[in-house]
């Protein structure tokens, strides 16, 4: 697939500015267009008939300040592409609760790009709760920024976490198009060592590989065993191979728990040090 049209969460927290310049600077690299969505959430006041009129009044109040907040996020969004000489974009408030507004508007995009949850940050459950809808439910991939982002580039080198399943499938067709801009790409499996299903995983990598060769892009192998937690594992890998950008399938069911990536999901939704791709 190609990107030619990505989604940005706009919000009030710290690590907006952050997200949205890399968003930019993505699309930038794509030649694609850029939607900055600023949900207001939504005001749900319990009321009692003889207090109805009252509830009423605040939340219109509540209401109206919502939309002022979000109204304000993508201004300085506009501004973000004004100042970074970026044309092709648009910014739009929605009246909706933000995983809704994201899963909903992400069906008319190719990529939606949101901020790792802080576990630092106040409603850090709420926005952990945000990022796992939309991974789970999206129509299409999600790129997540790590809270503590400062890299300069996504997308140059990356690690795609492989192990055949439909989720991996998914996530390396999904990011076919950066694959194709990426200077080197990293194939990597994970299995114990002497384990029956090794073999079987070796051929899957290599097929893979042949894979990305017929779409012209280069790829190393390597099937690794596990010394530590695979989302450790993982995370140390890809510090290894100085990768800025790694590509997963998400797995959402009790039935994939035991699996080594089903494992991983929720472990680099935590733990994430690079930006993750993730399809599901």
């Amino acid at each position: 697939m190609s990107y030619r049209s990505l989604l940005v969460h706009l919000d009030a927290s710290a690590r907006c500015d952050t997200r949205t310049q890399a968003a930019i600077s993505l699309a930038k690299r794509l030649n694609a267009h850029l939607t900055g969505l600023a949900p207001t959430g939504q005001v749900n006041l319990p009321a009692a008939p003889e207090t109805a009129a009252m509830v009423s009044e605040m939340g219109s109040l509540l209401r109206g300040q919502l939309r002022d907040q979000a109204e304000r996020v993508a201004s300085r969004f506009e501004k973000a592409c004004d100042a970074a000489q970026f044309k092709a974009f648009e910014a739009t408030v929605d009246e909706d609760d933000a995983a809704s507004s994201l899963i909903q508007h992400a069906r008319c995009h190719d990529l939606t790009v949101v901020t790792q949850a802080d576990p630092s940050a106040p409603g850090h459950r709420q926005a952990q709760d945000l990022v796992t809808q939309l991974v789970l439910q999206s129509a299409q991939p999600t790129l997540l920024v790590p809270y503590v982002q400062s890299q300069q580039t996504i997308g140059e080198q990356v690690m795609v976490a492989w192990d055949g399943s439909r989720e991996a499938s998914r996530a390396l067709a999904d990011a076919m198009a950066l694959l194709k801009l990426a200077k080197q790409v990293h194939l990597v499996s994970w299995a114990e060592s002497g384990a029956p299903e090794r073999q079987a995983l070796r051929c899957r990598l290599e097929d893979a590989q042949k894979w990305l060769s017929r779409h012209g892009i280069d790829s190393t192998v390597s099937l690794e065993s596990p010394q530590i937690p695979i989302t450790e594992a993982m995370l140390s890998r890809a510090s290894e191979l100085g990768v800025d950008m790694i590509v997963m399938g998400a797995y959402g069911h009790s039935r994939w728990v035991e699996r080594i990536l089903g494992g991983a999901t929720r472990g680099l939704l935590d733990a994430m040090t690079v930006p993750v791709l993730m399809s599901h």
